[in-house]
């Protein structure tokens, strides 16, 4: 069993900056691919980044070019550099773990599940 725990979020005007963390115990993870996933009030948790156990990253077209995904397998963390923040990038965010080495962006292959963050933008 593999427990999450991120931190990092909370209130930031837009065009500035958070760096969201994710704390991994129970297991190293260094083999399993890792994602951030968010969600808004009234809407689905959708993707937002991943990143394979080899540290190859994939992103959500809303994010590209503004976040960066990175982990550090020697600590058991993931981390979420968040630059020219949105009002649209209001959500509560997850992080999670694909047991598999190659993430996806689809929720549904995702085995673990933090308790989530919650980033506020404000216009």
């Amino acid at each position: 069993q593999v427990q999450l725990v991120e931190s990092g979020g909370g209130l930031v005007q837009a065009g500035g900056s958070l760096r969201l963390s994710c704390a991994a115990s129970g297991r190293t993870v260094s083999t399993y691919a890792m994602g951030w996933f968010r969600q808004a009030p009234g809407k689905e948790r959708e993707f937002v980044a991943t990143i394979s156990w080899k540290g190859i990253t994939s992103y959500a077209d809303s994010v590209k070019g503004r976040f960066t995904i990175s982990r550090d397998n020697a600590k058991n963390m993931l981390y979420l550099q968040m630059n020219s923040l949105k009002p649209e990038d209001t959500a509560v965010y997850y992080c999670a773990i694909n047991r598999r080495a190659i993430g996806t962006v689809n929720r549904n292959d995702y085995d673990y599940w933090g308790q989530g963050t919650q980033v506020t933008v404000s216009s």
